[in-house]
């Protein structure tokens, strides 16, 4: 009996046509594996719901300025009174996540910006309601930075900024539900009693933080490095000579485009309402361009941050984001449609832009002050950023919502001159 193997040409090969884990439009989710799926459910939801207690104040801005007897000038004043405090909570968180953990961390912003924002539907005066918000803007502050951090040290580096960019789109998620509720509370209960009411909504997130409890842990890398270091890192790391350019420059770009941001945030529901005369449910309406818009602009965002780089991408959507705002604040009158159509593009190139952020923060800091430097830099920039919103508040009453917005395009000018201070990260893995 012959123990010769037959020819080469004869022997059979294996073959398989399957794609990598990682590959496919899903890609991203399969390579975060369950526990970082839960991680990224977790923030997901979390961001969500932080975007939806955020925009209970814009959207009840009318109501609220008559029921107070507000002018722009104070109205505007709740904006940066929350963005200063979230600076301050952002930093906190910060530190927080790099102390005990990302989600407890997480979970603390969570009730911190639910509990305030209940507070603010039992507000007797505007003094009362001033404090409670910036009390809200504290946990408000830290919840983005600790959870697009949680979600980073579970991505991989090729998905990373599409991942993270889903995290972001789910703040267009908890926007178009503050819509959806607002029109209906406005439809059902007078002005005087709905701005409550939309506060009292905000005790949605409680629901979550029961569930994160239970359900979420830390990227086990990230547990590593905490254990060790426990007690060696300080919050003036991130201000020492191997990361001081970086944390200057990263507070730049975040000034630039968070002023930008929230200057549309802030204004264009009074905008749509005062200066084009729309009703409760029109301006509903006019929003969901905005937000379907701001959705698909996260997602693209994400996306494209991983194809161009992180510096490429919000180049192109700081020009883009720009023009947008000029052509949307000097629409004729009696070009409601032009509104309408122009209010997609609008939403998704200014949110595009953030897009890359969880993903450029996370990789330009060491897992050690990761939490510190992106809880710092974002909502620093958040804090400065803050002056946009009042100061079109101020100009409103002489260059009339539509006009004054135009100042939020500076911003972008900002975020494009800081690129130059930091270098591109796309591809790196974190240590």
């Amino acid at each position: 009996m012959s123990t010769t193997p037959p020819p080469p040409a004869m022997t059979a090969q294996p073959t398989t046509t399957e794609r990598p884990a990682d590959d496919g439009a899903l890609g991203w989710f399969r390579a975060l594996g369950p526990r970082g799926r839960r991680a990224f459910a977790g923030a997901f939801g979390g961001y969500a719901l932080d975007s939806y207690d955020y925009f209970t104040l814009p959207l009840s801005m009318v109501a609220l300025a008559a029921y107070f007897g507000l002018d722009s000038g104070q109205t505007g004043l709740f904006t940066t009174v929350t963005l200063l405090a979230s600076g301050l909570g952002g930093a906190l968180a910060g530190v927080l996540a790099d102390r005990v953990g990302r989600v407890r961390a997480l979970m603390i912003t969570v009730i911190t910006y639910a509990v305030f924002t209940v507070a603010c539907g039992f507000a007797p005066n505007f003094e009362s309601l001033l404090v409670f918000r910036a009390l809200q803007g504290v946990g408000f502050g830290g919840e983005w930075a600790v959870g697009a951090i949680l979600v980073a040290e579970y991505a991989s580096a090729k998905h990373r900024g599409r991942t993270l960019g889903v995290i972001q789109s789910s703040w267009a998620v908890g926007w178009g539900l503050a819509v959806l509720v607002y029109t209906l509370v406005f439809s059902v209960f007078d002005d005087d009693l709905a701005w409550r009411v939309m506060f009292w909504t905000g005790a949605l997130p409680a629901l979550l933080v029961v569930w994160m409890r239970r359900r979420v842990q830390d990227a086990p890398e990230a547990v590593a490095v905490r254990e060790k270091s426990a007690g060696q890192t300080s919050f003036t790391a991130i201000f020492k000579p191997g990361l001081l350019r970086t944390t200057i420059f990263a507070g730049l770009l975040s000034t630039g485009v968070q002023g930008g941001y929230y200057t549309l945030a802030t204004w264009v529901p009074t905008y749509l309402k005062t200066d084009r005369g729309l009703s409760v449910v029109g301006t509903g309406g006019y929003l969901t361009f905005l937000i379907s818009g701001a959705f698909l602009g996260y997602l693209t965002g994400g996306y494209l941050t991983d194809r161009l780089g992180r510096r490429r991408n919000i180049w192109l959507f700081a020009l883009l984001s720009a023009v947008c705002i000029l052509a949307y604040g000097n629409i004729p009158e009696g070009a409601n449609t032009l509104l309408l159509v122009l209010g997609f593009p609008l939403g998704f190139c200014m949110s595009a832009i953030f897009s890359g952020f969880g993903s450029f923060l996370a990789e330009l800091y060491p897992t050690a002050v990761r939490g510190t430097g992106q809880g710092f830099t974002y909502n620093a920039g958040r804090a400065v950023g803050a002056v946009f919103p009042t100061t079109v508040g101020f100009l409103a009453d002489s260059w009339g919502v539509g006009g004054a917005l135009v100042f939020g395009a500076i911003g972008y000018g900002i975020a494009a001159l800081a690129l130059f201070g930091l270098p591109e990260t796309r591809g790196k893995e974190l240590v």
